[in-house]
């Protein structure tokens, strides 16, 4: 087999996980047109449909199912293979595509992208930042990084560090205005900046102290998707954010944002990096862990 024929294959397989062009030529890091391409030549060659595309969505024939259902031992096999070489090799080689959710990617791998690369110079790292939930086997991602309550019961999970911690934070122009609340139920008097989920569905605020659990369903003109405008509106005084402690620390620290409620605000430490209990773990994937680990 040539290996322009085994590239089609390859192709192939990322659109049948994905059942979209677009997001295979993303993974196989090429334009829509060549994945286009590739699945045109690999159907003329083999003289058989594989797959039903519209402008809108892409299905398997039935044809095409046998041939994912054929393929992907295969290619894992090719995978297994291509691994066992790492042994024979002083660093990892190869890329890991790991997905985490963009509230705490800038801090959570800050310290790690640049020793991790530099010491296993062989080794690509993509890193897809978002808070979307998503099945990372469908999406072509090695692991993901999520906290545990919303994880799958059929991935392998590794706990990794540090803990995160929330935080209520206000400018003092707004607090100067607005008493700070000294409960979380008093923050119904407060304007409040609230967080969206790409579903849409709002984020409630939670607290805990000596027991005691409290979610807050918290109200306010303001509904932003990421936390960094958030923090820049708690900065103009538009009322009060609730993000992880380690975005605001240096607004904190320069004194532009104050803290409200800082005995209610939990740690979390079930933070985990997980992936498919039946993929092999890569040499890579296996450095990731150890330089996030706990």
């Amino acid at each position: 087999m040539r290996g322009g024929e085994l590239g089609e294959l390859a192709t192939f397989l990322a659109v049948a996980r994905h059942r979209s062009f677009r997001k295979a030529a993303t993974e196989r890091g090429v334009a829509s047109s060549a994945v286009s391409h590739a699945i045109r030549s690999l159907e003329e060659r083999i003289g058989v449909r594989l797959l039903q595309r519209t402008t809108r969505s892409v299905a398997l024939t039935d044809a095409g199912e046998r041939f994912l259902a054929d393929l992907t031992p295969a290619f894992e096999q090719i995978e297994r293979a291509q691994e066992g070489l790492n042994t024979f090799r002083a660093t990892p080689f190869g890329t890991v595509r790991i997905n985490l959710p963009t509230s705490i990617a800038p801090f959570l791998l800050r310290d790690v992208l640049a020793s991790l690369v530099a010491e296993n110079p062989g080794l690509r790292l993509d890193v897809v930042a978002t808070d979307r939930l998503i099945d990372i086997v469908e999406e072509g991602f090695d692991a993901g990084i999520r906290f545990g309550e919303v994880l799958s019961r059929d991935m392998i999970a590794v706990r990794i560090g540090p803990t995160q911690r929330f935080a209520v934070v206000g400018s003092p122009d707004y607090l100067s205005r607005h008493p700070a609340p000294e409960h979380p139920r008093d923050l119904r008097h407060h304007v409040c900046i609230r967080y969206s989920f790409p579903s849409g569905r709002i984020f409630n605020w939670r607290f805990e102290r000596g027991g005691e659990a409290i979610e807050v369903e918290v109200d306010g003109p303001i509904t932003l998707d990421h936390q960094e405008l958030m923090i820049e509106a708690a900065l103009k005084g538009a009322g009060l954010a609730y993000v992880w402690e380690d975005r605001a620390r240096a607004s904190l620290e320069a004194g532009a944002l104050h803290r409200c409620l800082e005995g209610w605000c939990p740690v979390r430490d079930d933070l985990f990096l997980y992936y498919p209990n039946r993929r092999h773990l890569s040499g890579g994937l296996r450095a990731l862990i150890d330089k996030l680990k706990v």
